[in-house]
């Protein structure tokens, strides 16, 4: 790894990242449009990305250390049973509390871990669709039977979509199967509690940040 080059990519993220949050938007004196779009981008800043993005990138960093290589390739990797494969990367998202934007680090730890295209990116779609907060909010504002209209629906195209990435990057995955064929025996797992305290830490503080006050007077 080129650490001089990684350094710098990640100094000049946490520059704009450090403009936008600290943007004084109360004392610029620009037209309605943009000074909506300049707040609009400040609150991505404070809220979104301390509260959502950056436990994602600790959840796919701890994928990548603590999850065990065999066992993401055992069930999503390119050889792996497709029945398995895509219907576990279909539904896996249910536990997470993910939007379009947290799930892209968690695609790519997997991903990068071994996980076949297409199981990755079928997971990459379903996983903010179906999340246990998505589909109650949806069956409770819009009525049951629009709740399971989004499952199904979400399952469904994940699986299409996974399908029709797999067979458009087939030859690089084929490739990238006998590559991942050729590596070394993997390291003694870690143990199954250390795992899991530390993957329930990090989902904890993904859902838990994002717990405040309403509001309104209603509810939470």
């Amino acid at each position: 790894m080129d650490w001089k080059r990684e350094w710098k990519s990640l100094a000049g993220m946490a520059a704009i990242f450090a403009g936008f949050y600290w943007l004084p938007v109360e004392s610029l004196r620009l037209s309605g449009p943009l000074m909506e779009s300049l707040a609009l981008t400040r609150w991505y800043a404070r809220e979104h990305v301390l509260l959502c993005l950056v436990p994602a990138f600790f959840i796919a960093g701890a994928i990548s250390v603590f999850v065990r290589r065999d066992s993401v390739m055992k069930y999503l990797g390119p050889r792996a049973n497709k029945a398995l494969a895509y219907g576990v990367a279909s539904v896996s998202g249910t536990v997470l509390a993910v939007c379009s934007c947290t799930v892209l680090p968690l695609f790519a730890g997997i991903y990068r871990m071994g996980a076949g295209l297409g199981p990755a990116s079928a997971f990459l779609y379903s996983g903010p669709a179906i999340n246990v907060l998505a589909m109650i909010l949806t069956a409770r504002v819009l009525g049951l039977s629009l709740g399971i209209a989004r499952v199904v629906g979400a399952v469904g195209f994940s699986l299409l979509l996974g399908l029709i990435m797999h067979y458009i990057y087939r030859r690089e995955e084929a490739e990238r199967a006998a590559a991942q064929a050729a590596l070394p025996e993997p390291e003694a797992p870690r143990p199954l509690g250390q795992t899991a305290l530390f993957f329930g830490a990090m989902v904890a503080v993904l859902v838990f940040a994002n717990w405040g006050a309403g509001s309104g007077d209603n509810g939470f």
